[in-house]
């Protein structure tokens, strides 16, 4: 069984979901680029701070990572000698949200070295890695899965392995494809309604029970009507995310029309100053293309 992980990467995703692994009793050791972020951890939650992070994985028996993207996994992961500083055998489990390219790219690394690699994005944002209700989408083989599967239910209330290597970032680009639909068409009924004059919590309760019914309406109507953005997914999360879904899909021959469009609306967010807005803030490109 195993009893000895580290954690590399403690941003807003990764701090909570290293210390949901140190309450189920793990032996956590954590690296952070920026060293406050992992004393700040190691004070919170106790365990401990490694000064690198190949130093941080050379006696893990389980290495999660949870970073920026394609060129923060390369830094990381594959310039900092993490994959030869692991034992064969060790699991690898990548939380990022990275391209099914560079998830292959760390497996094929990893496979020379003996370690079982697994691509497995989440989605929940902030509120679900705080509250330990991720859902996370694995790419790999099922017997590293099968080993992975109980330290990943520490933080999430759903898993599944969807294939092998990569699947879990094809998965998650599909999740953000849908999100970047529903979040605009939220934006403009949430608008209308306001435009209209009528009454946007009477409007939500009604067309909630029916099938417009989503967790982003559930969630966001009313932050949205009252311009509050300060929290949840970033913007320009989104839009890295929403980058590695259309570069992919010229790939493969998908037609992504309403992604491509949506994703030049977040470039106007980003324009108003909103790149660290959540995503729900498409609604003030809206206000704002309406009330000059």
């Amino acid at each position: 069984m195993i009893k000895k992980v580290t954690f590399l990467g403690l941003g807003v995703m990764g701090f909570p979901m290293a210390g949901w692994l140190k309450r189920a009793g793990l032996e956590v050791t954590v690296f952070n680029r920026t060293a406050e972020k992992a004393d700040r951890w190691v004070s919170e939650y106790g365990g401990r701070k490694a000064e690198t992070a190949a130093d941080a994985v050379s006696d893990a028996e389980a290495v999660f990572s949870c970073l920026g993207d394609d060129p923060d996994l390369r830094e990381v992961i594959l310039g900092q000698g993490v994959i030869e500083a692991m034992s064969p055998g060790t699991l690898f489990i990548d939380h990022t949200t990275a391209s099914a390219d560079m998830a292959r790219e760390l497996e094929k690394a990893g496979s020379a070295r003996g370690i079982h690699c697994l691509d497995a994005p989440v989605s929940g944002g902030q509120a679900g890695a705080e509250g330990g209700q991720l859902t996370v989408m694995v790419g790999g083989e099922s017997f590293a899965f099968e080993q992975a599967e109980p330290l990943i239910n520490s933080y999430a209330k759903t898993v599944r392995l969807v294939g092998p290597s990569g699947c879990g970032q094809l998965t998650k680009m599909a999740n953000q494809i849908a999100i970047a639909g529903l979040v605009q068409g939220l934006a403009e009924a949430l608008n209308f309604a306001l435009q209209a004059k009528l009454d946007p919590e009477a409007v939500v309760e009604v067309i909630c029970g029916g099938a417009a019914q989503s967790w982003q309406m559930d969630n966001r109507w009313k932050t949205m009507v009252n311009e509050e953005f300060d929290f949840g997914f970033a913007v320009e999360w989104m839009r890295k995310d929403l980058r590695i879904c259309l570069n992919e899909a010229r790939r493969n021959g998908a037609e992504l029309p309403v992604a491509a469009l949506v994703d030049q609306f977040y470039a106007d967010i980003i324009r108003m100053g909103g790149k660290r807005w959540d995503t729900s803030s498409l609604i003030a490109r809206l206000n704002r293309h309406e009330n000059p």
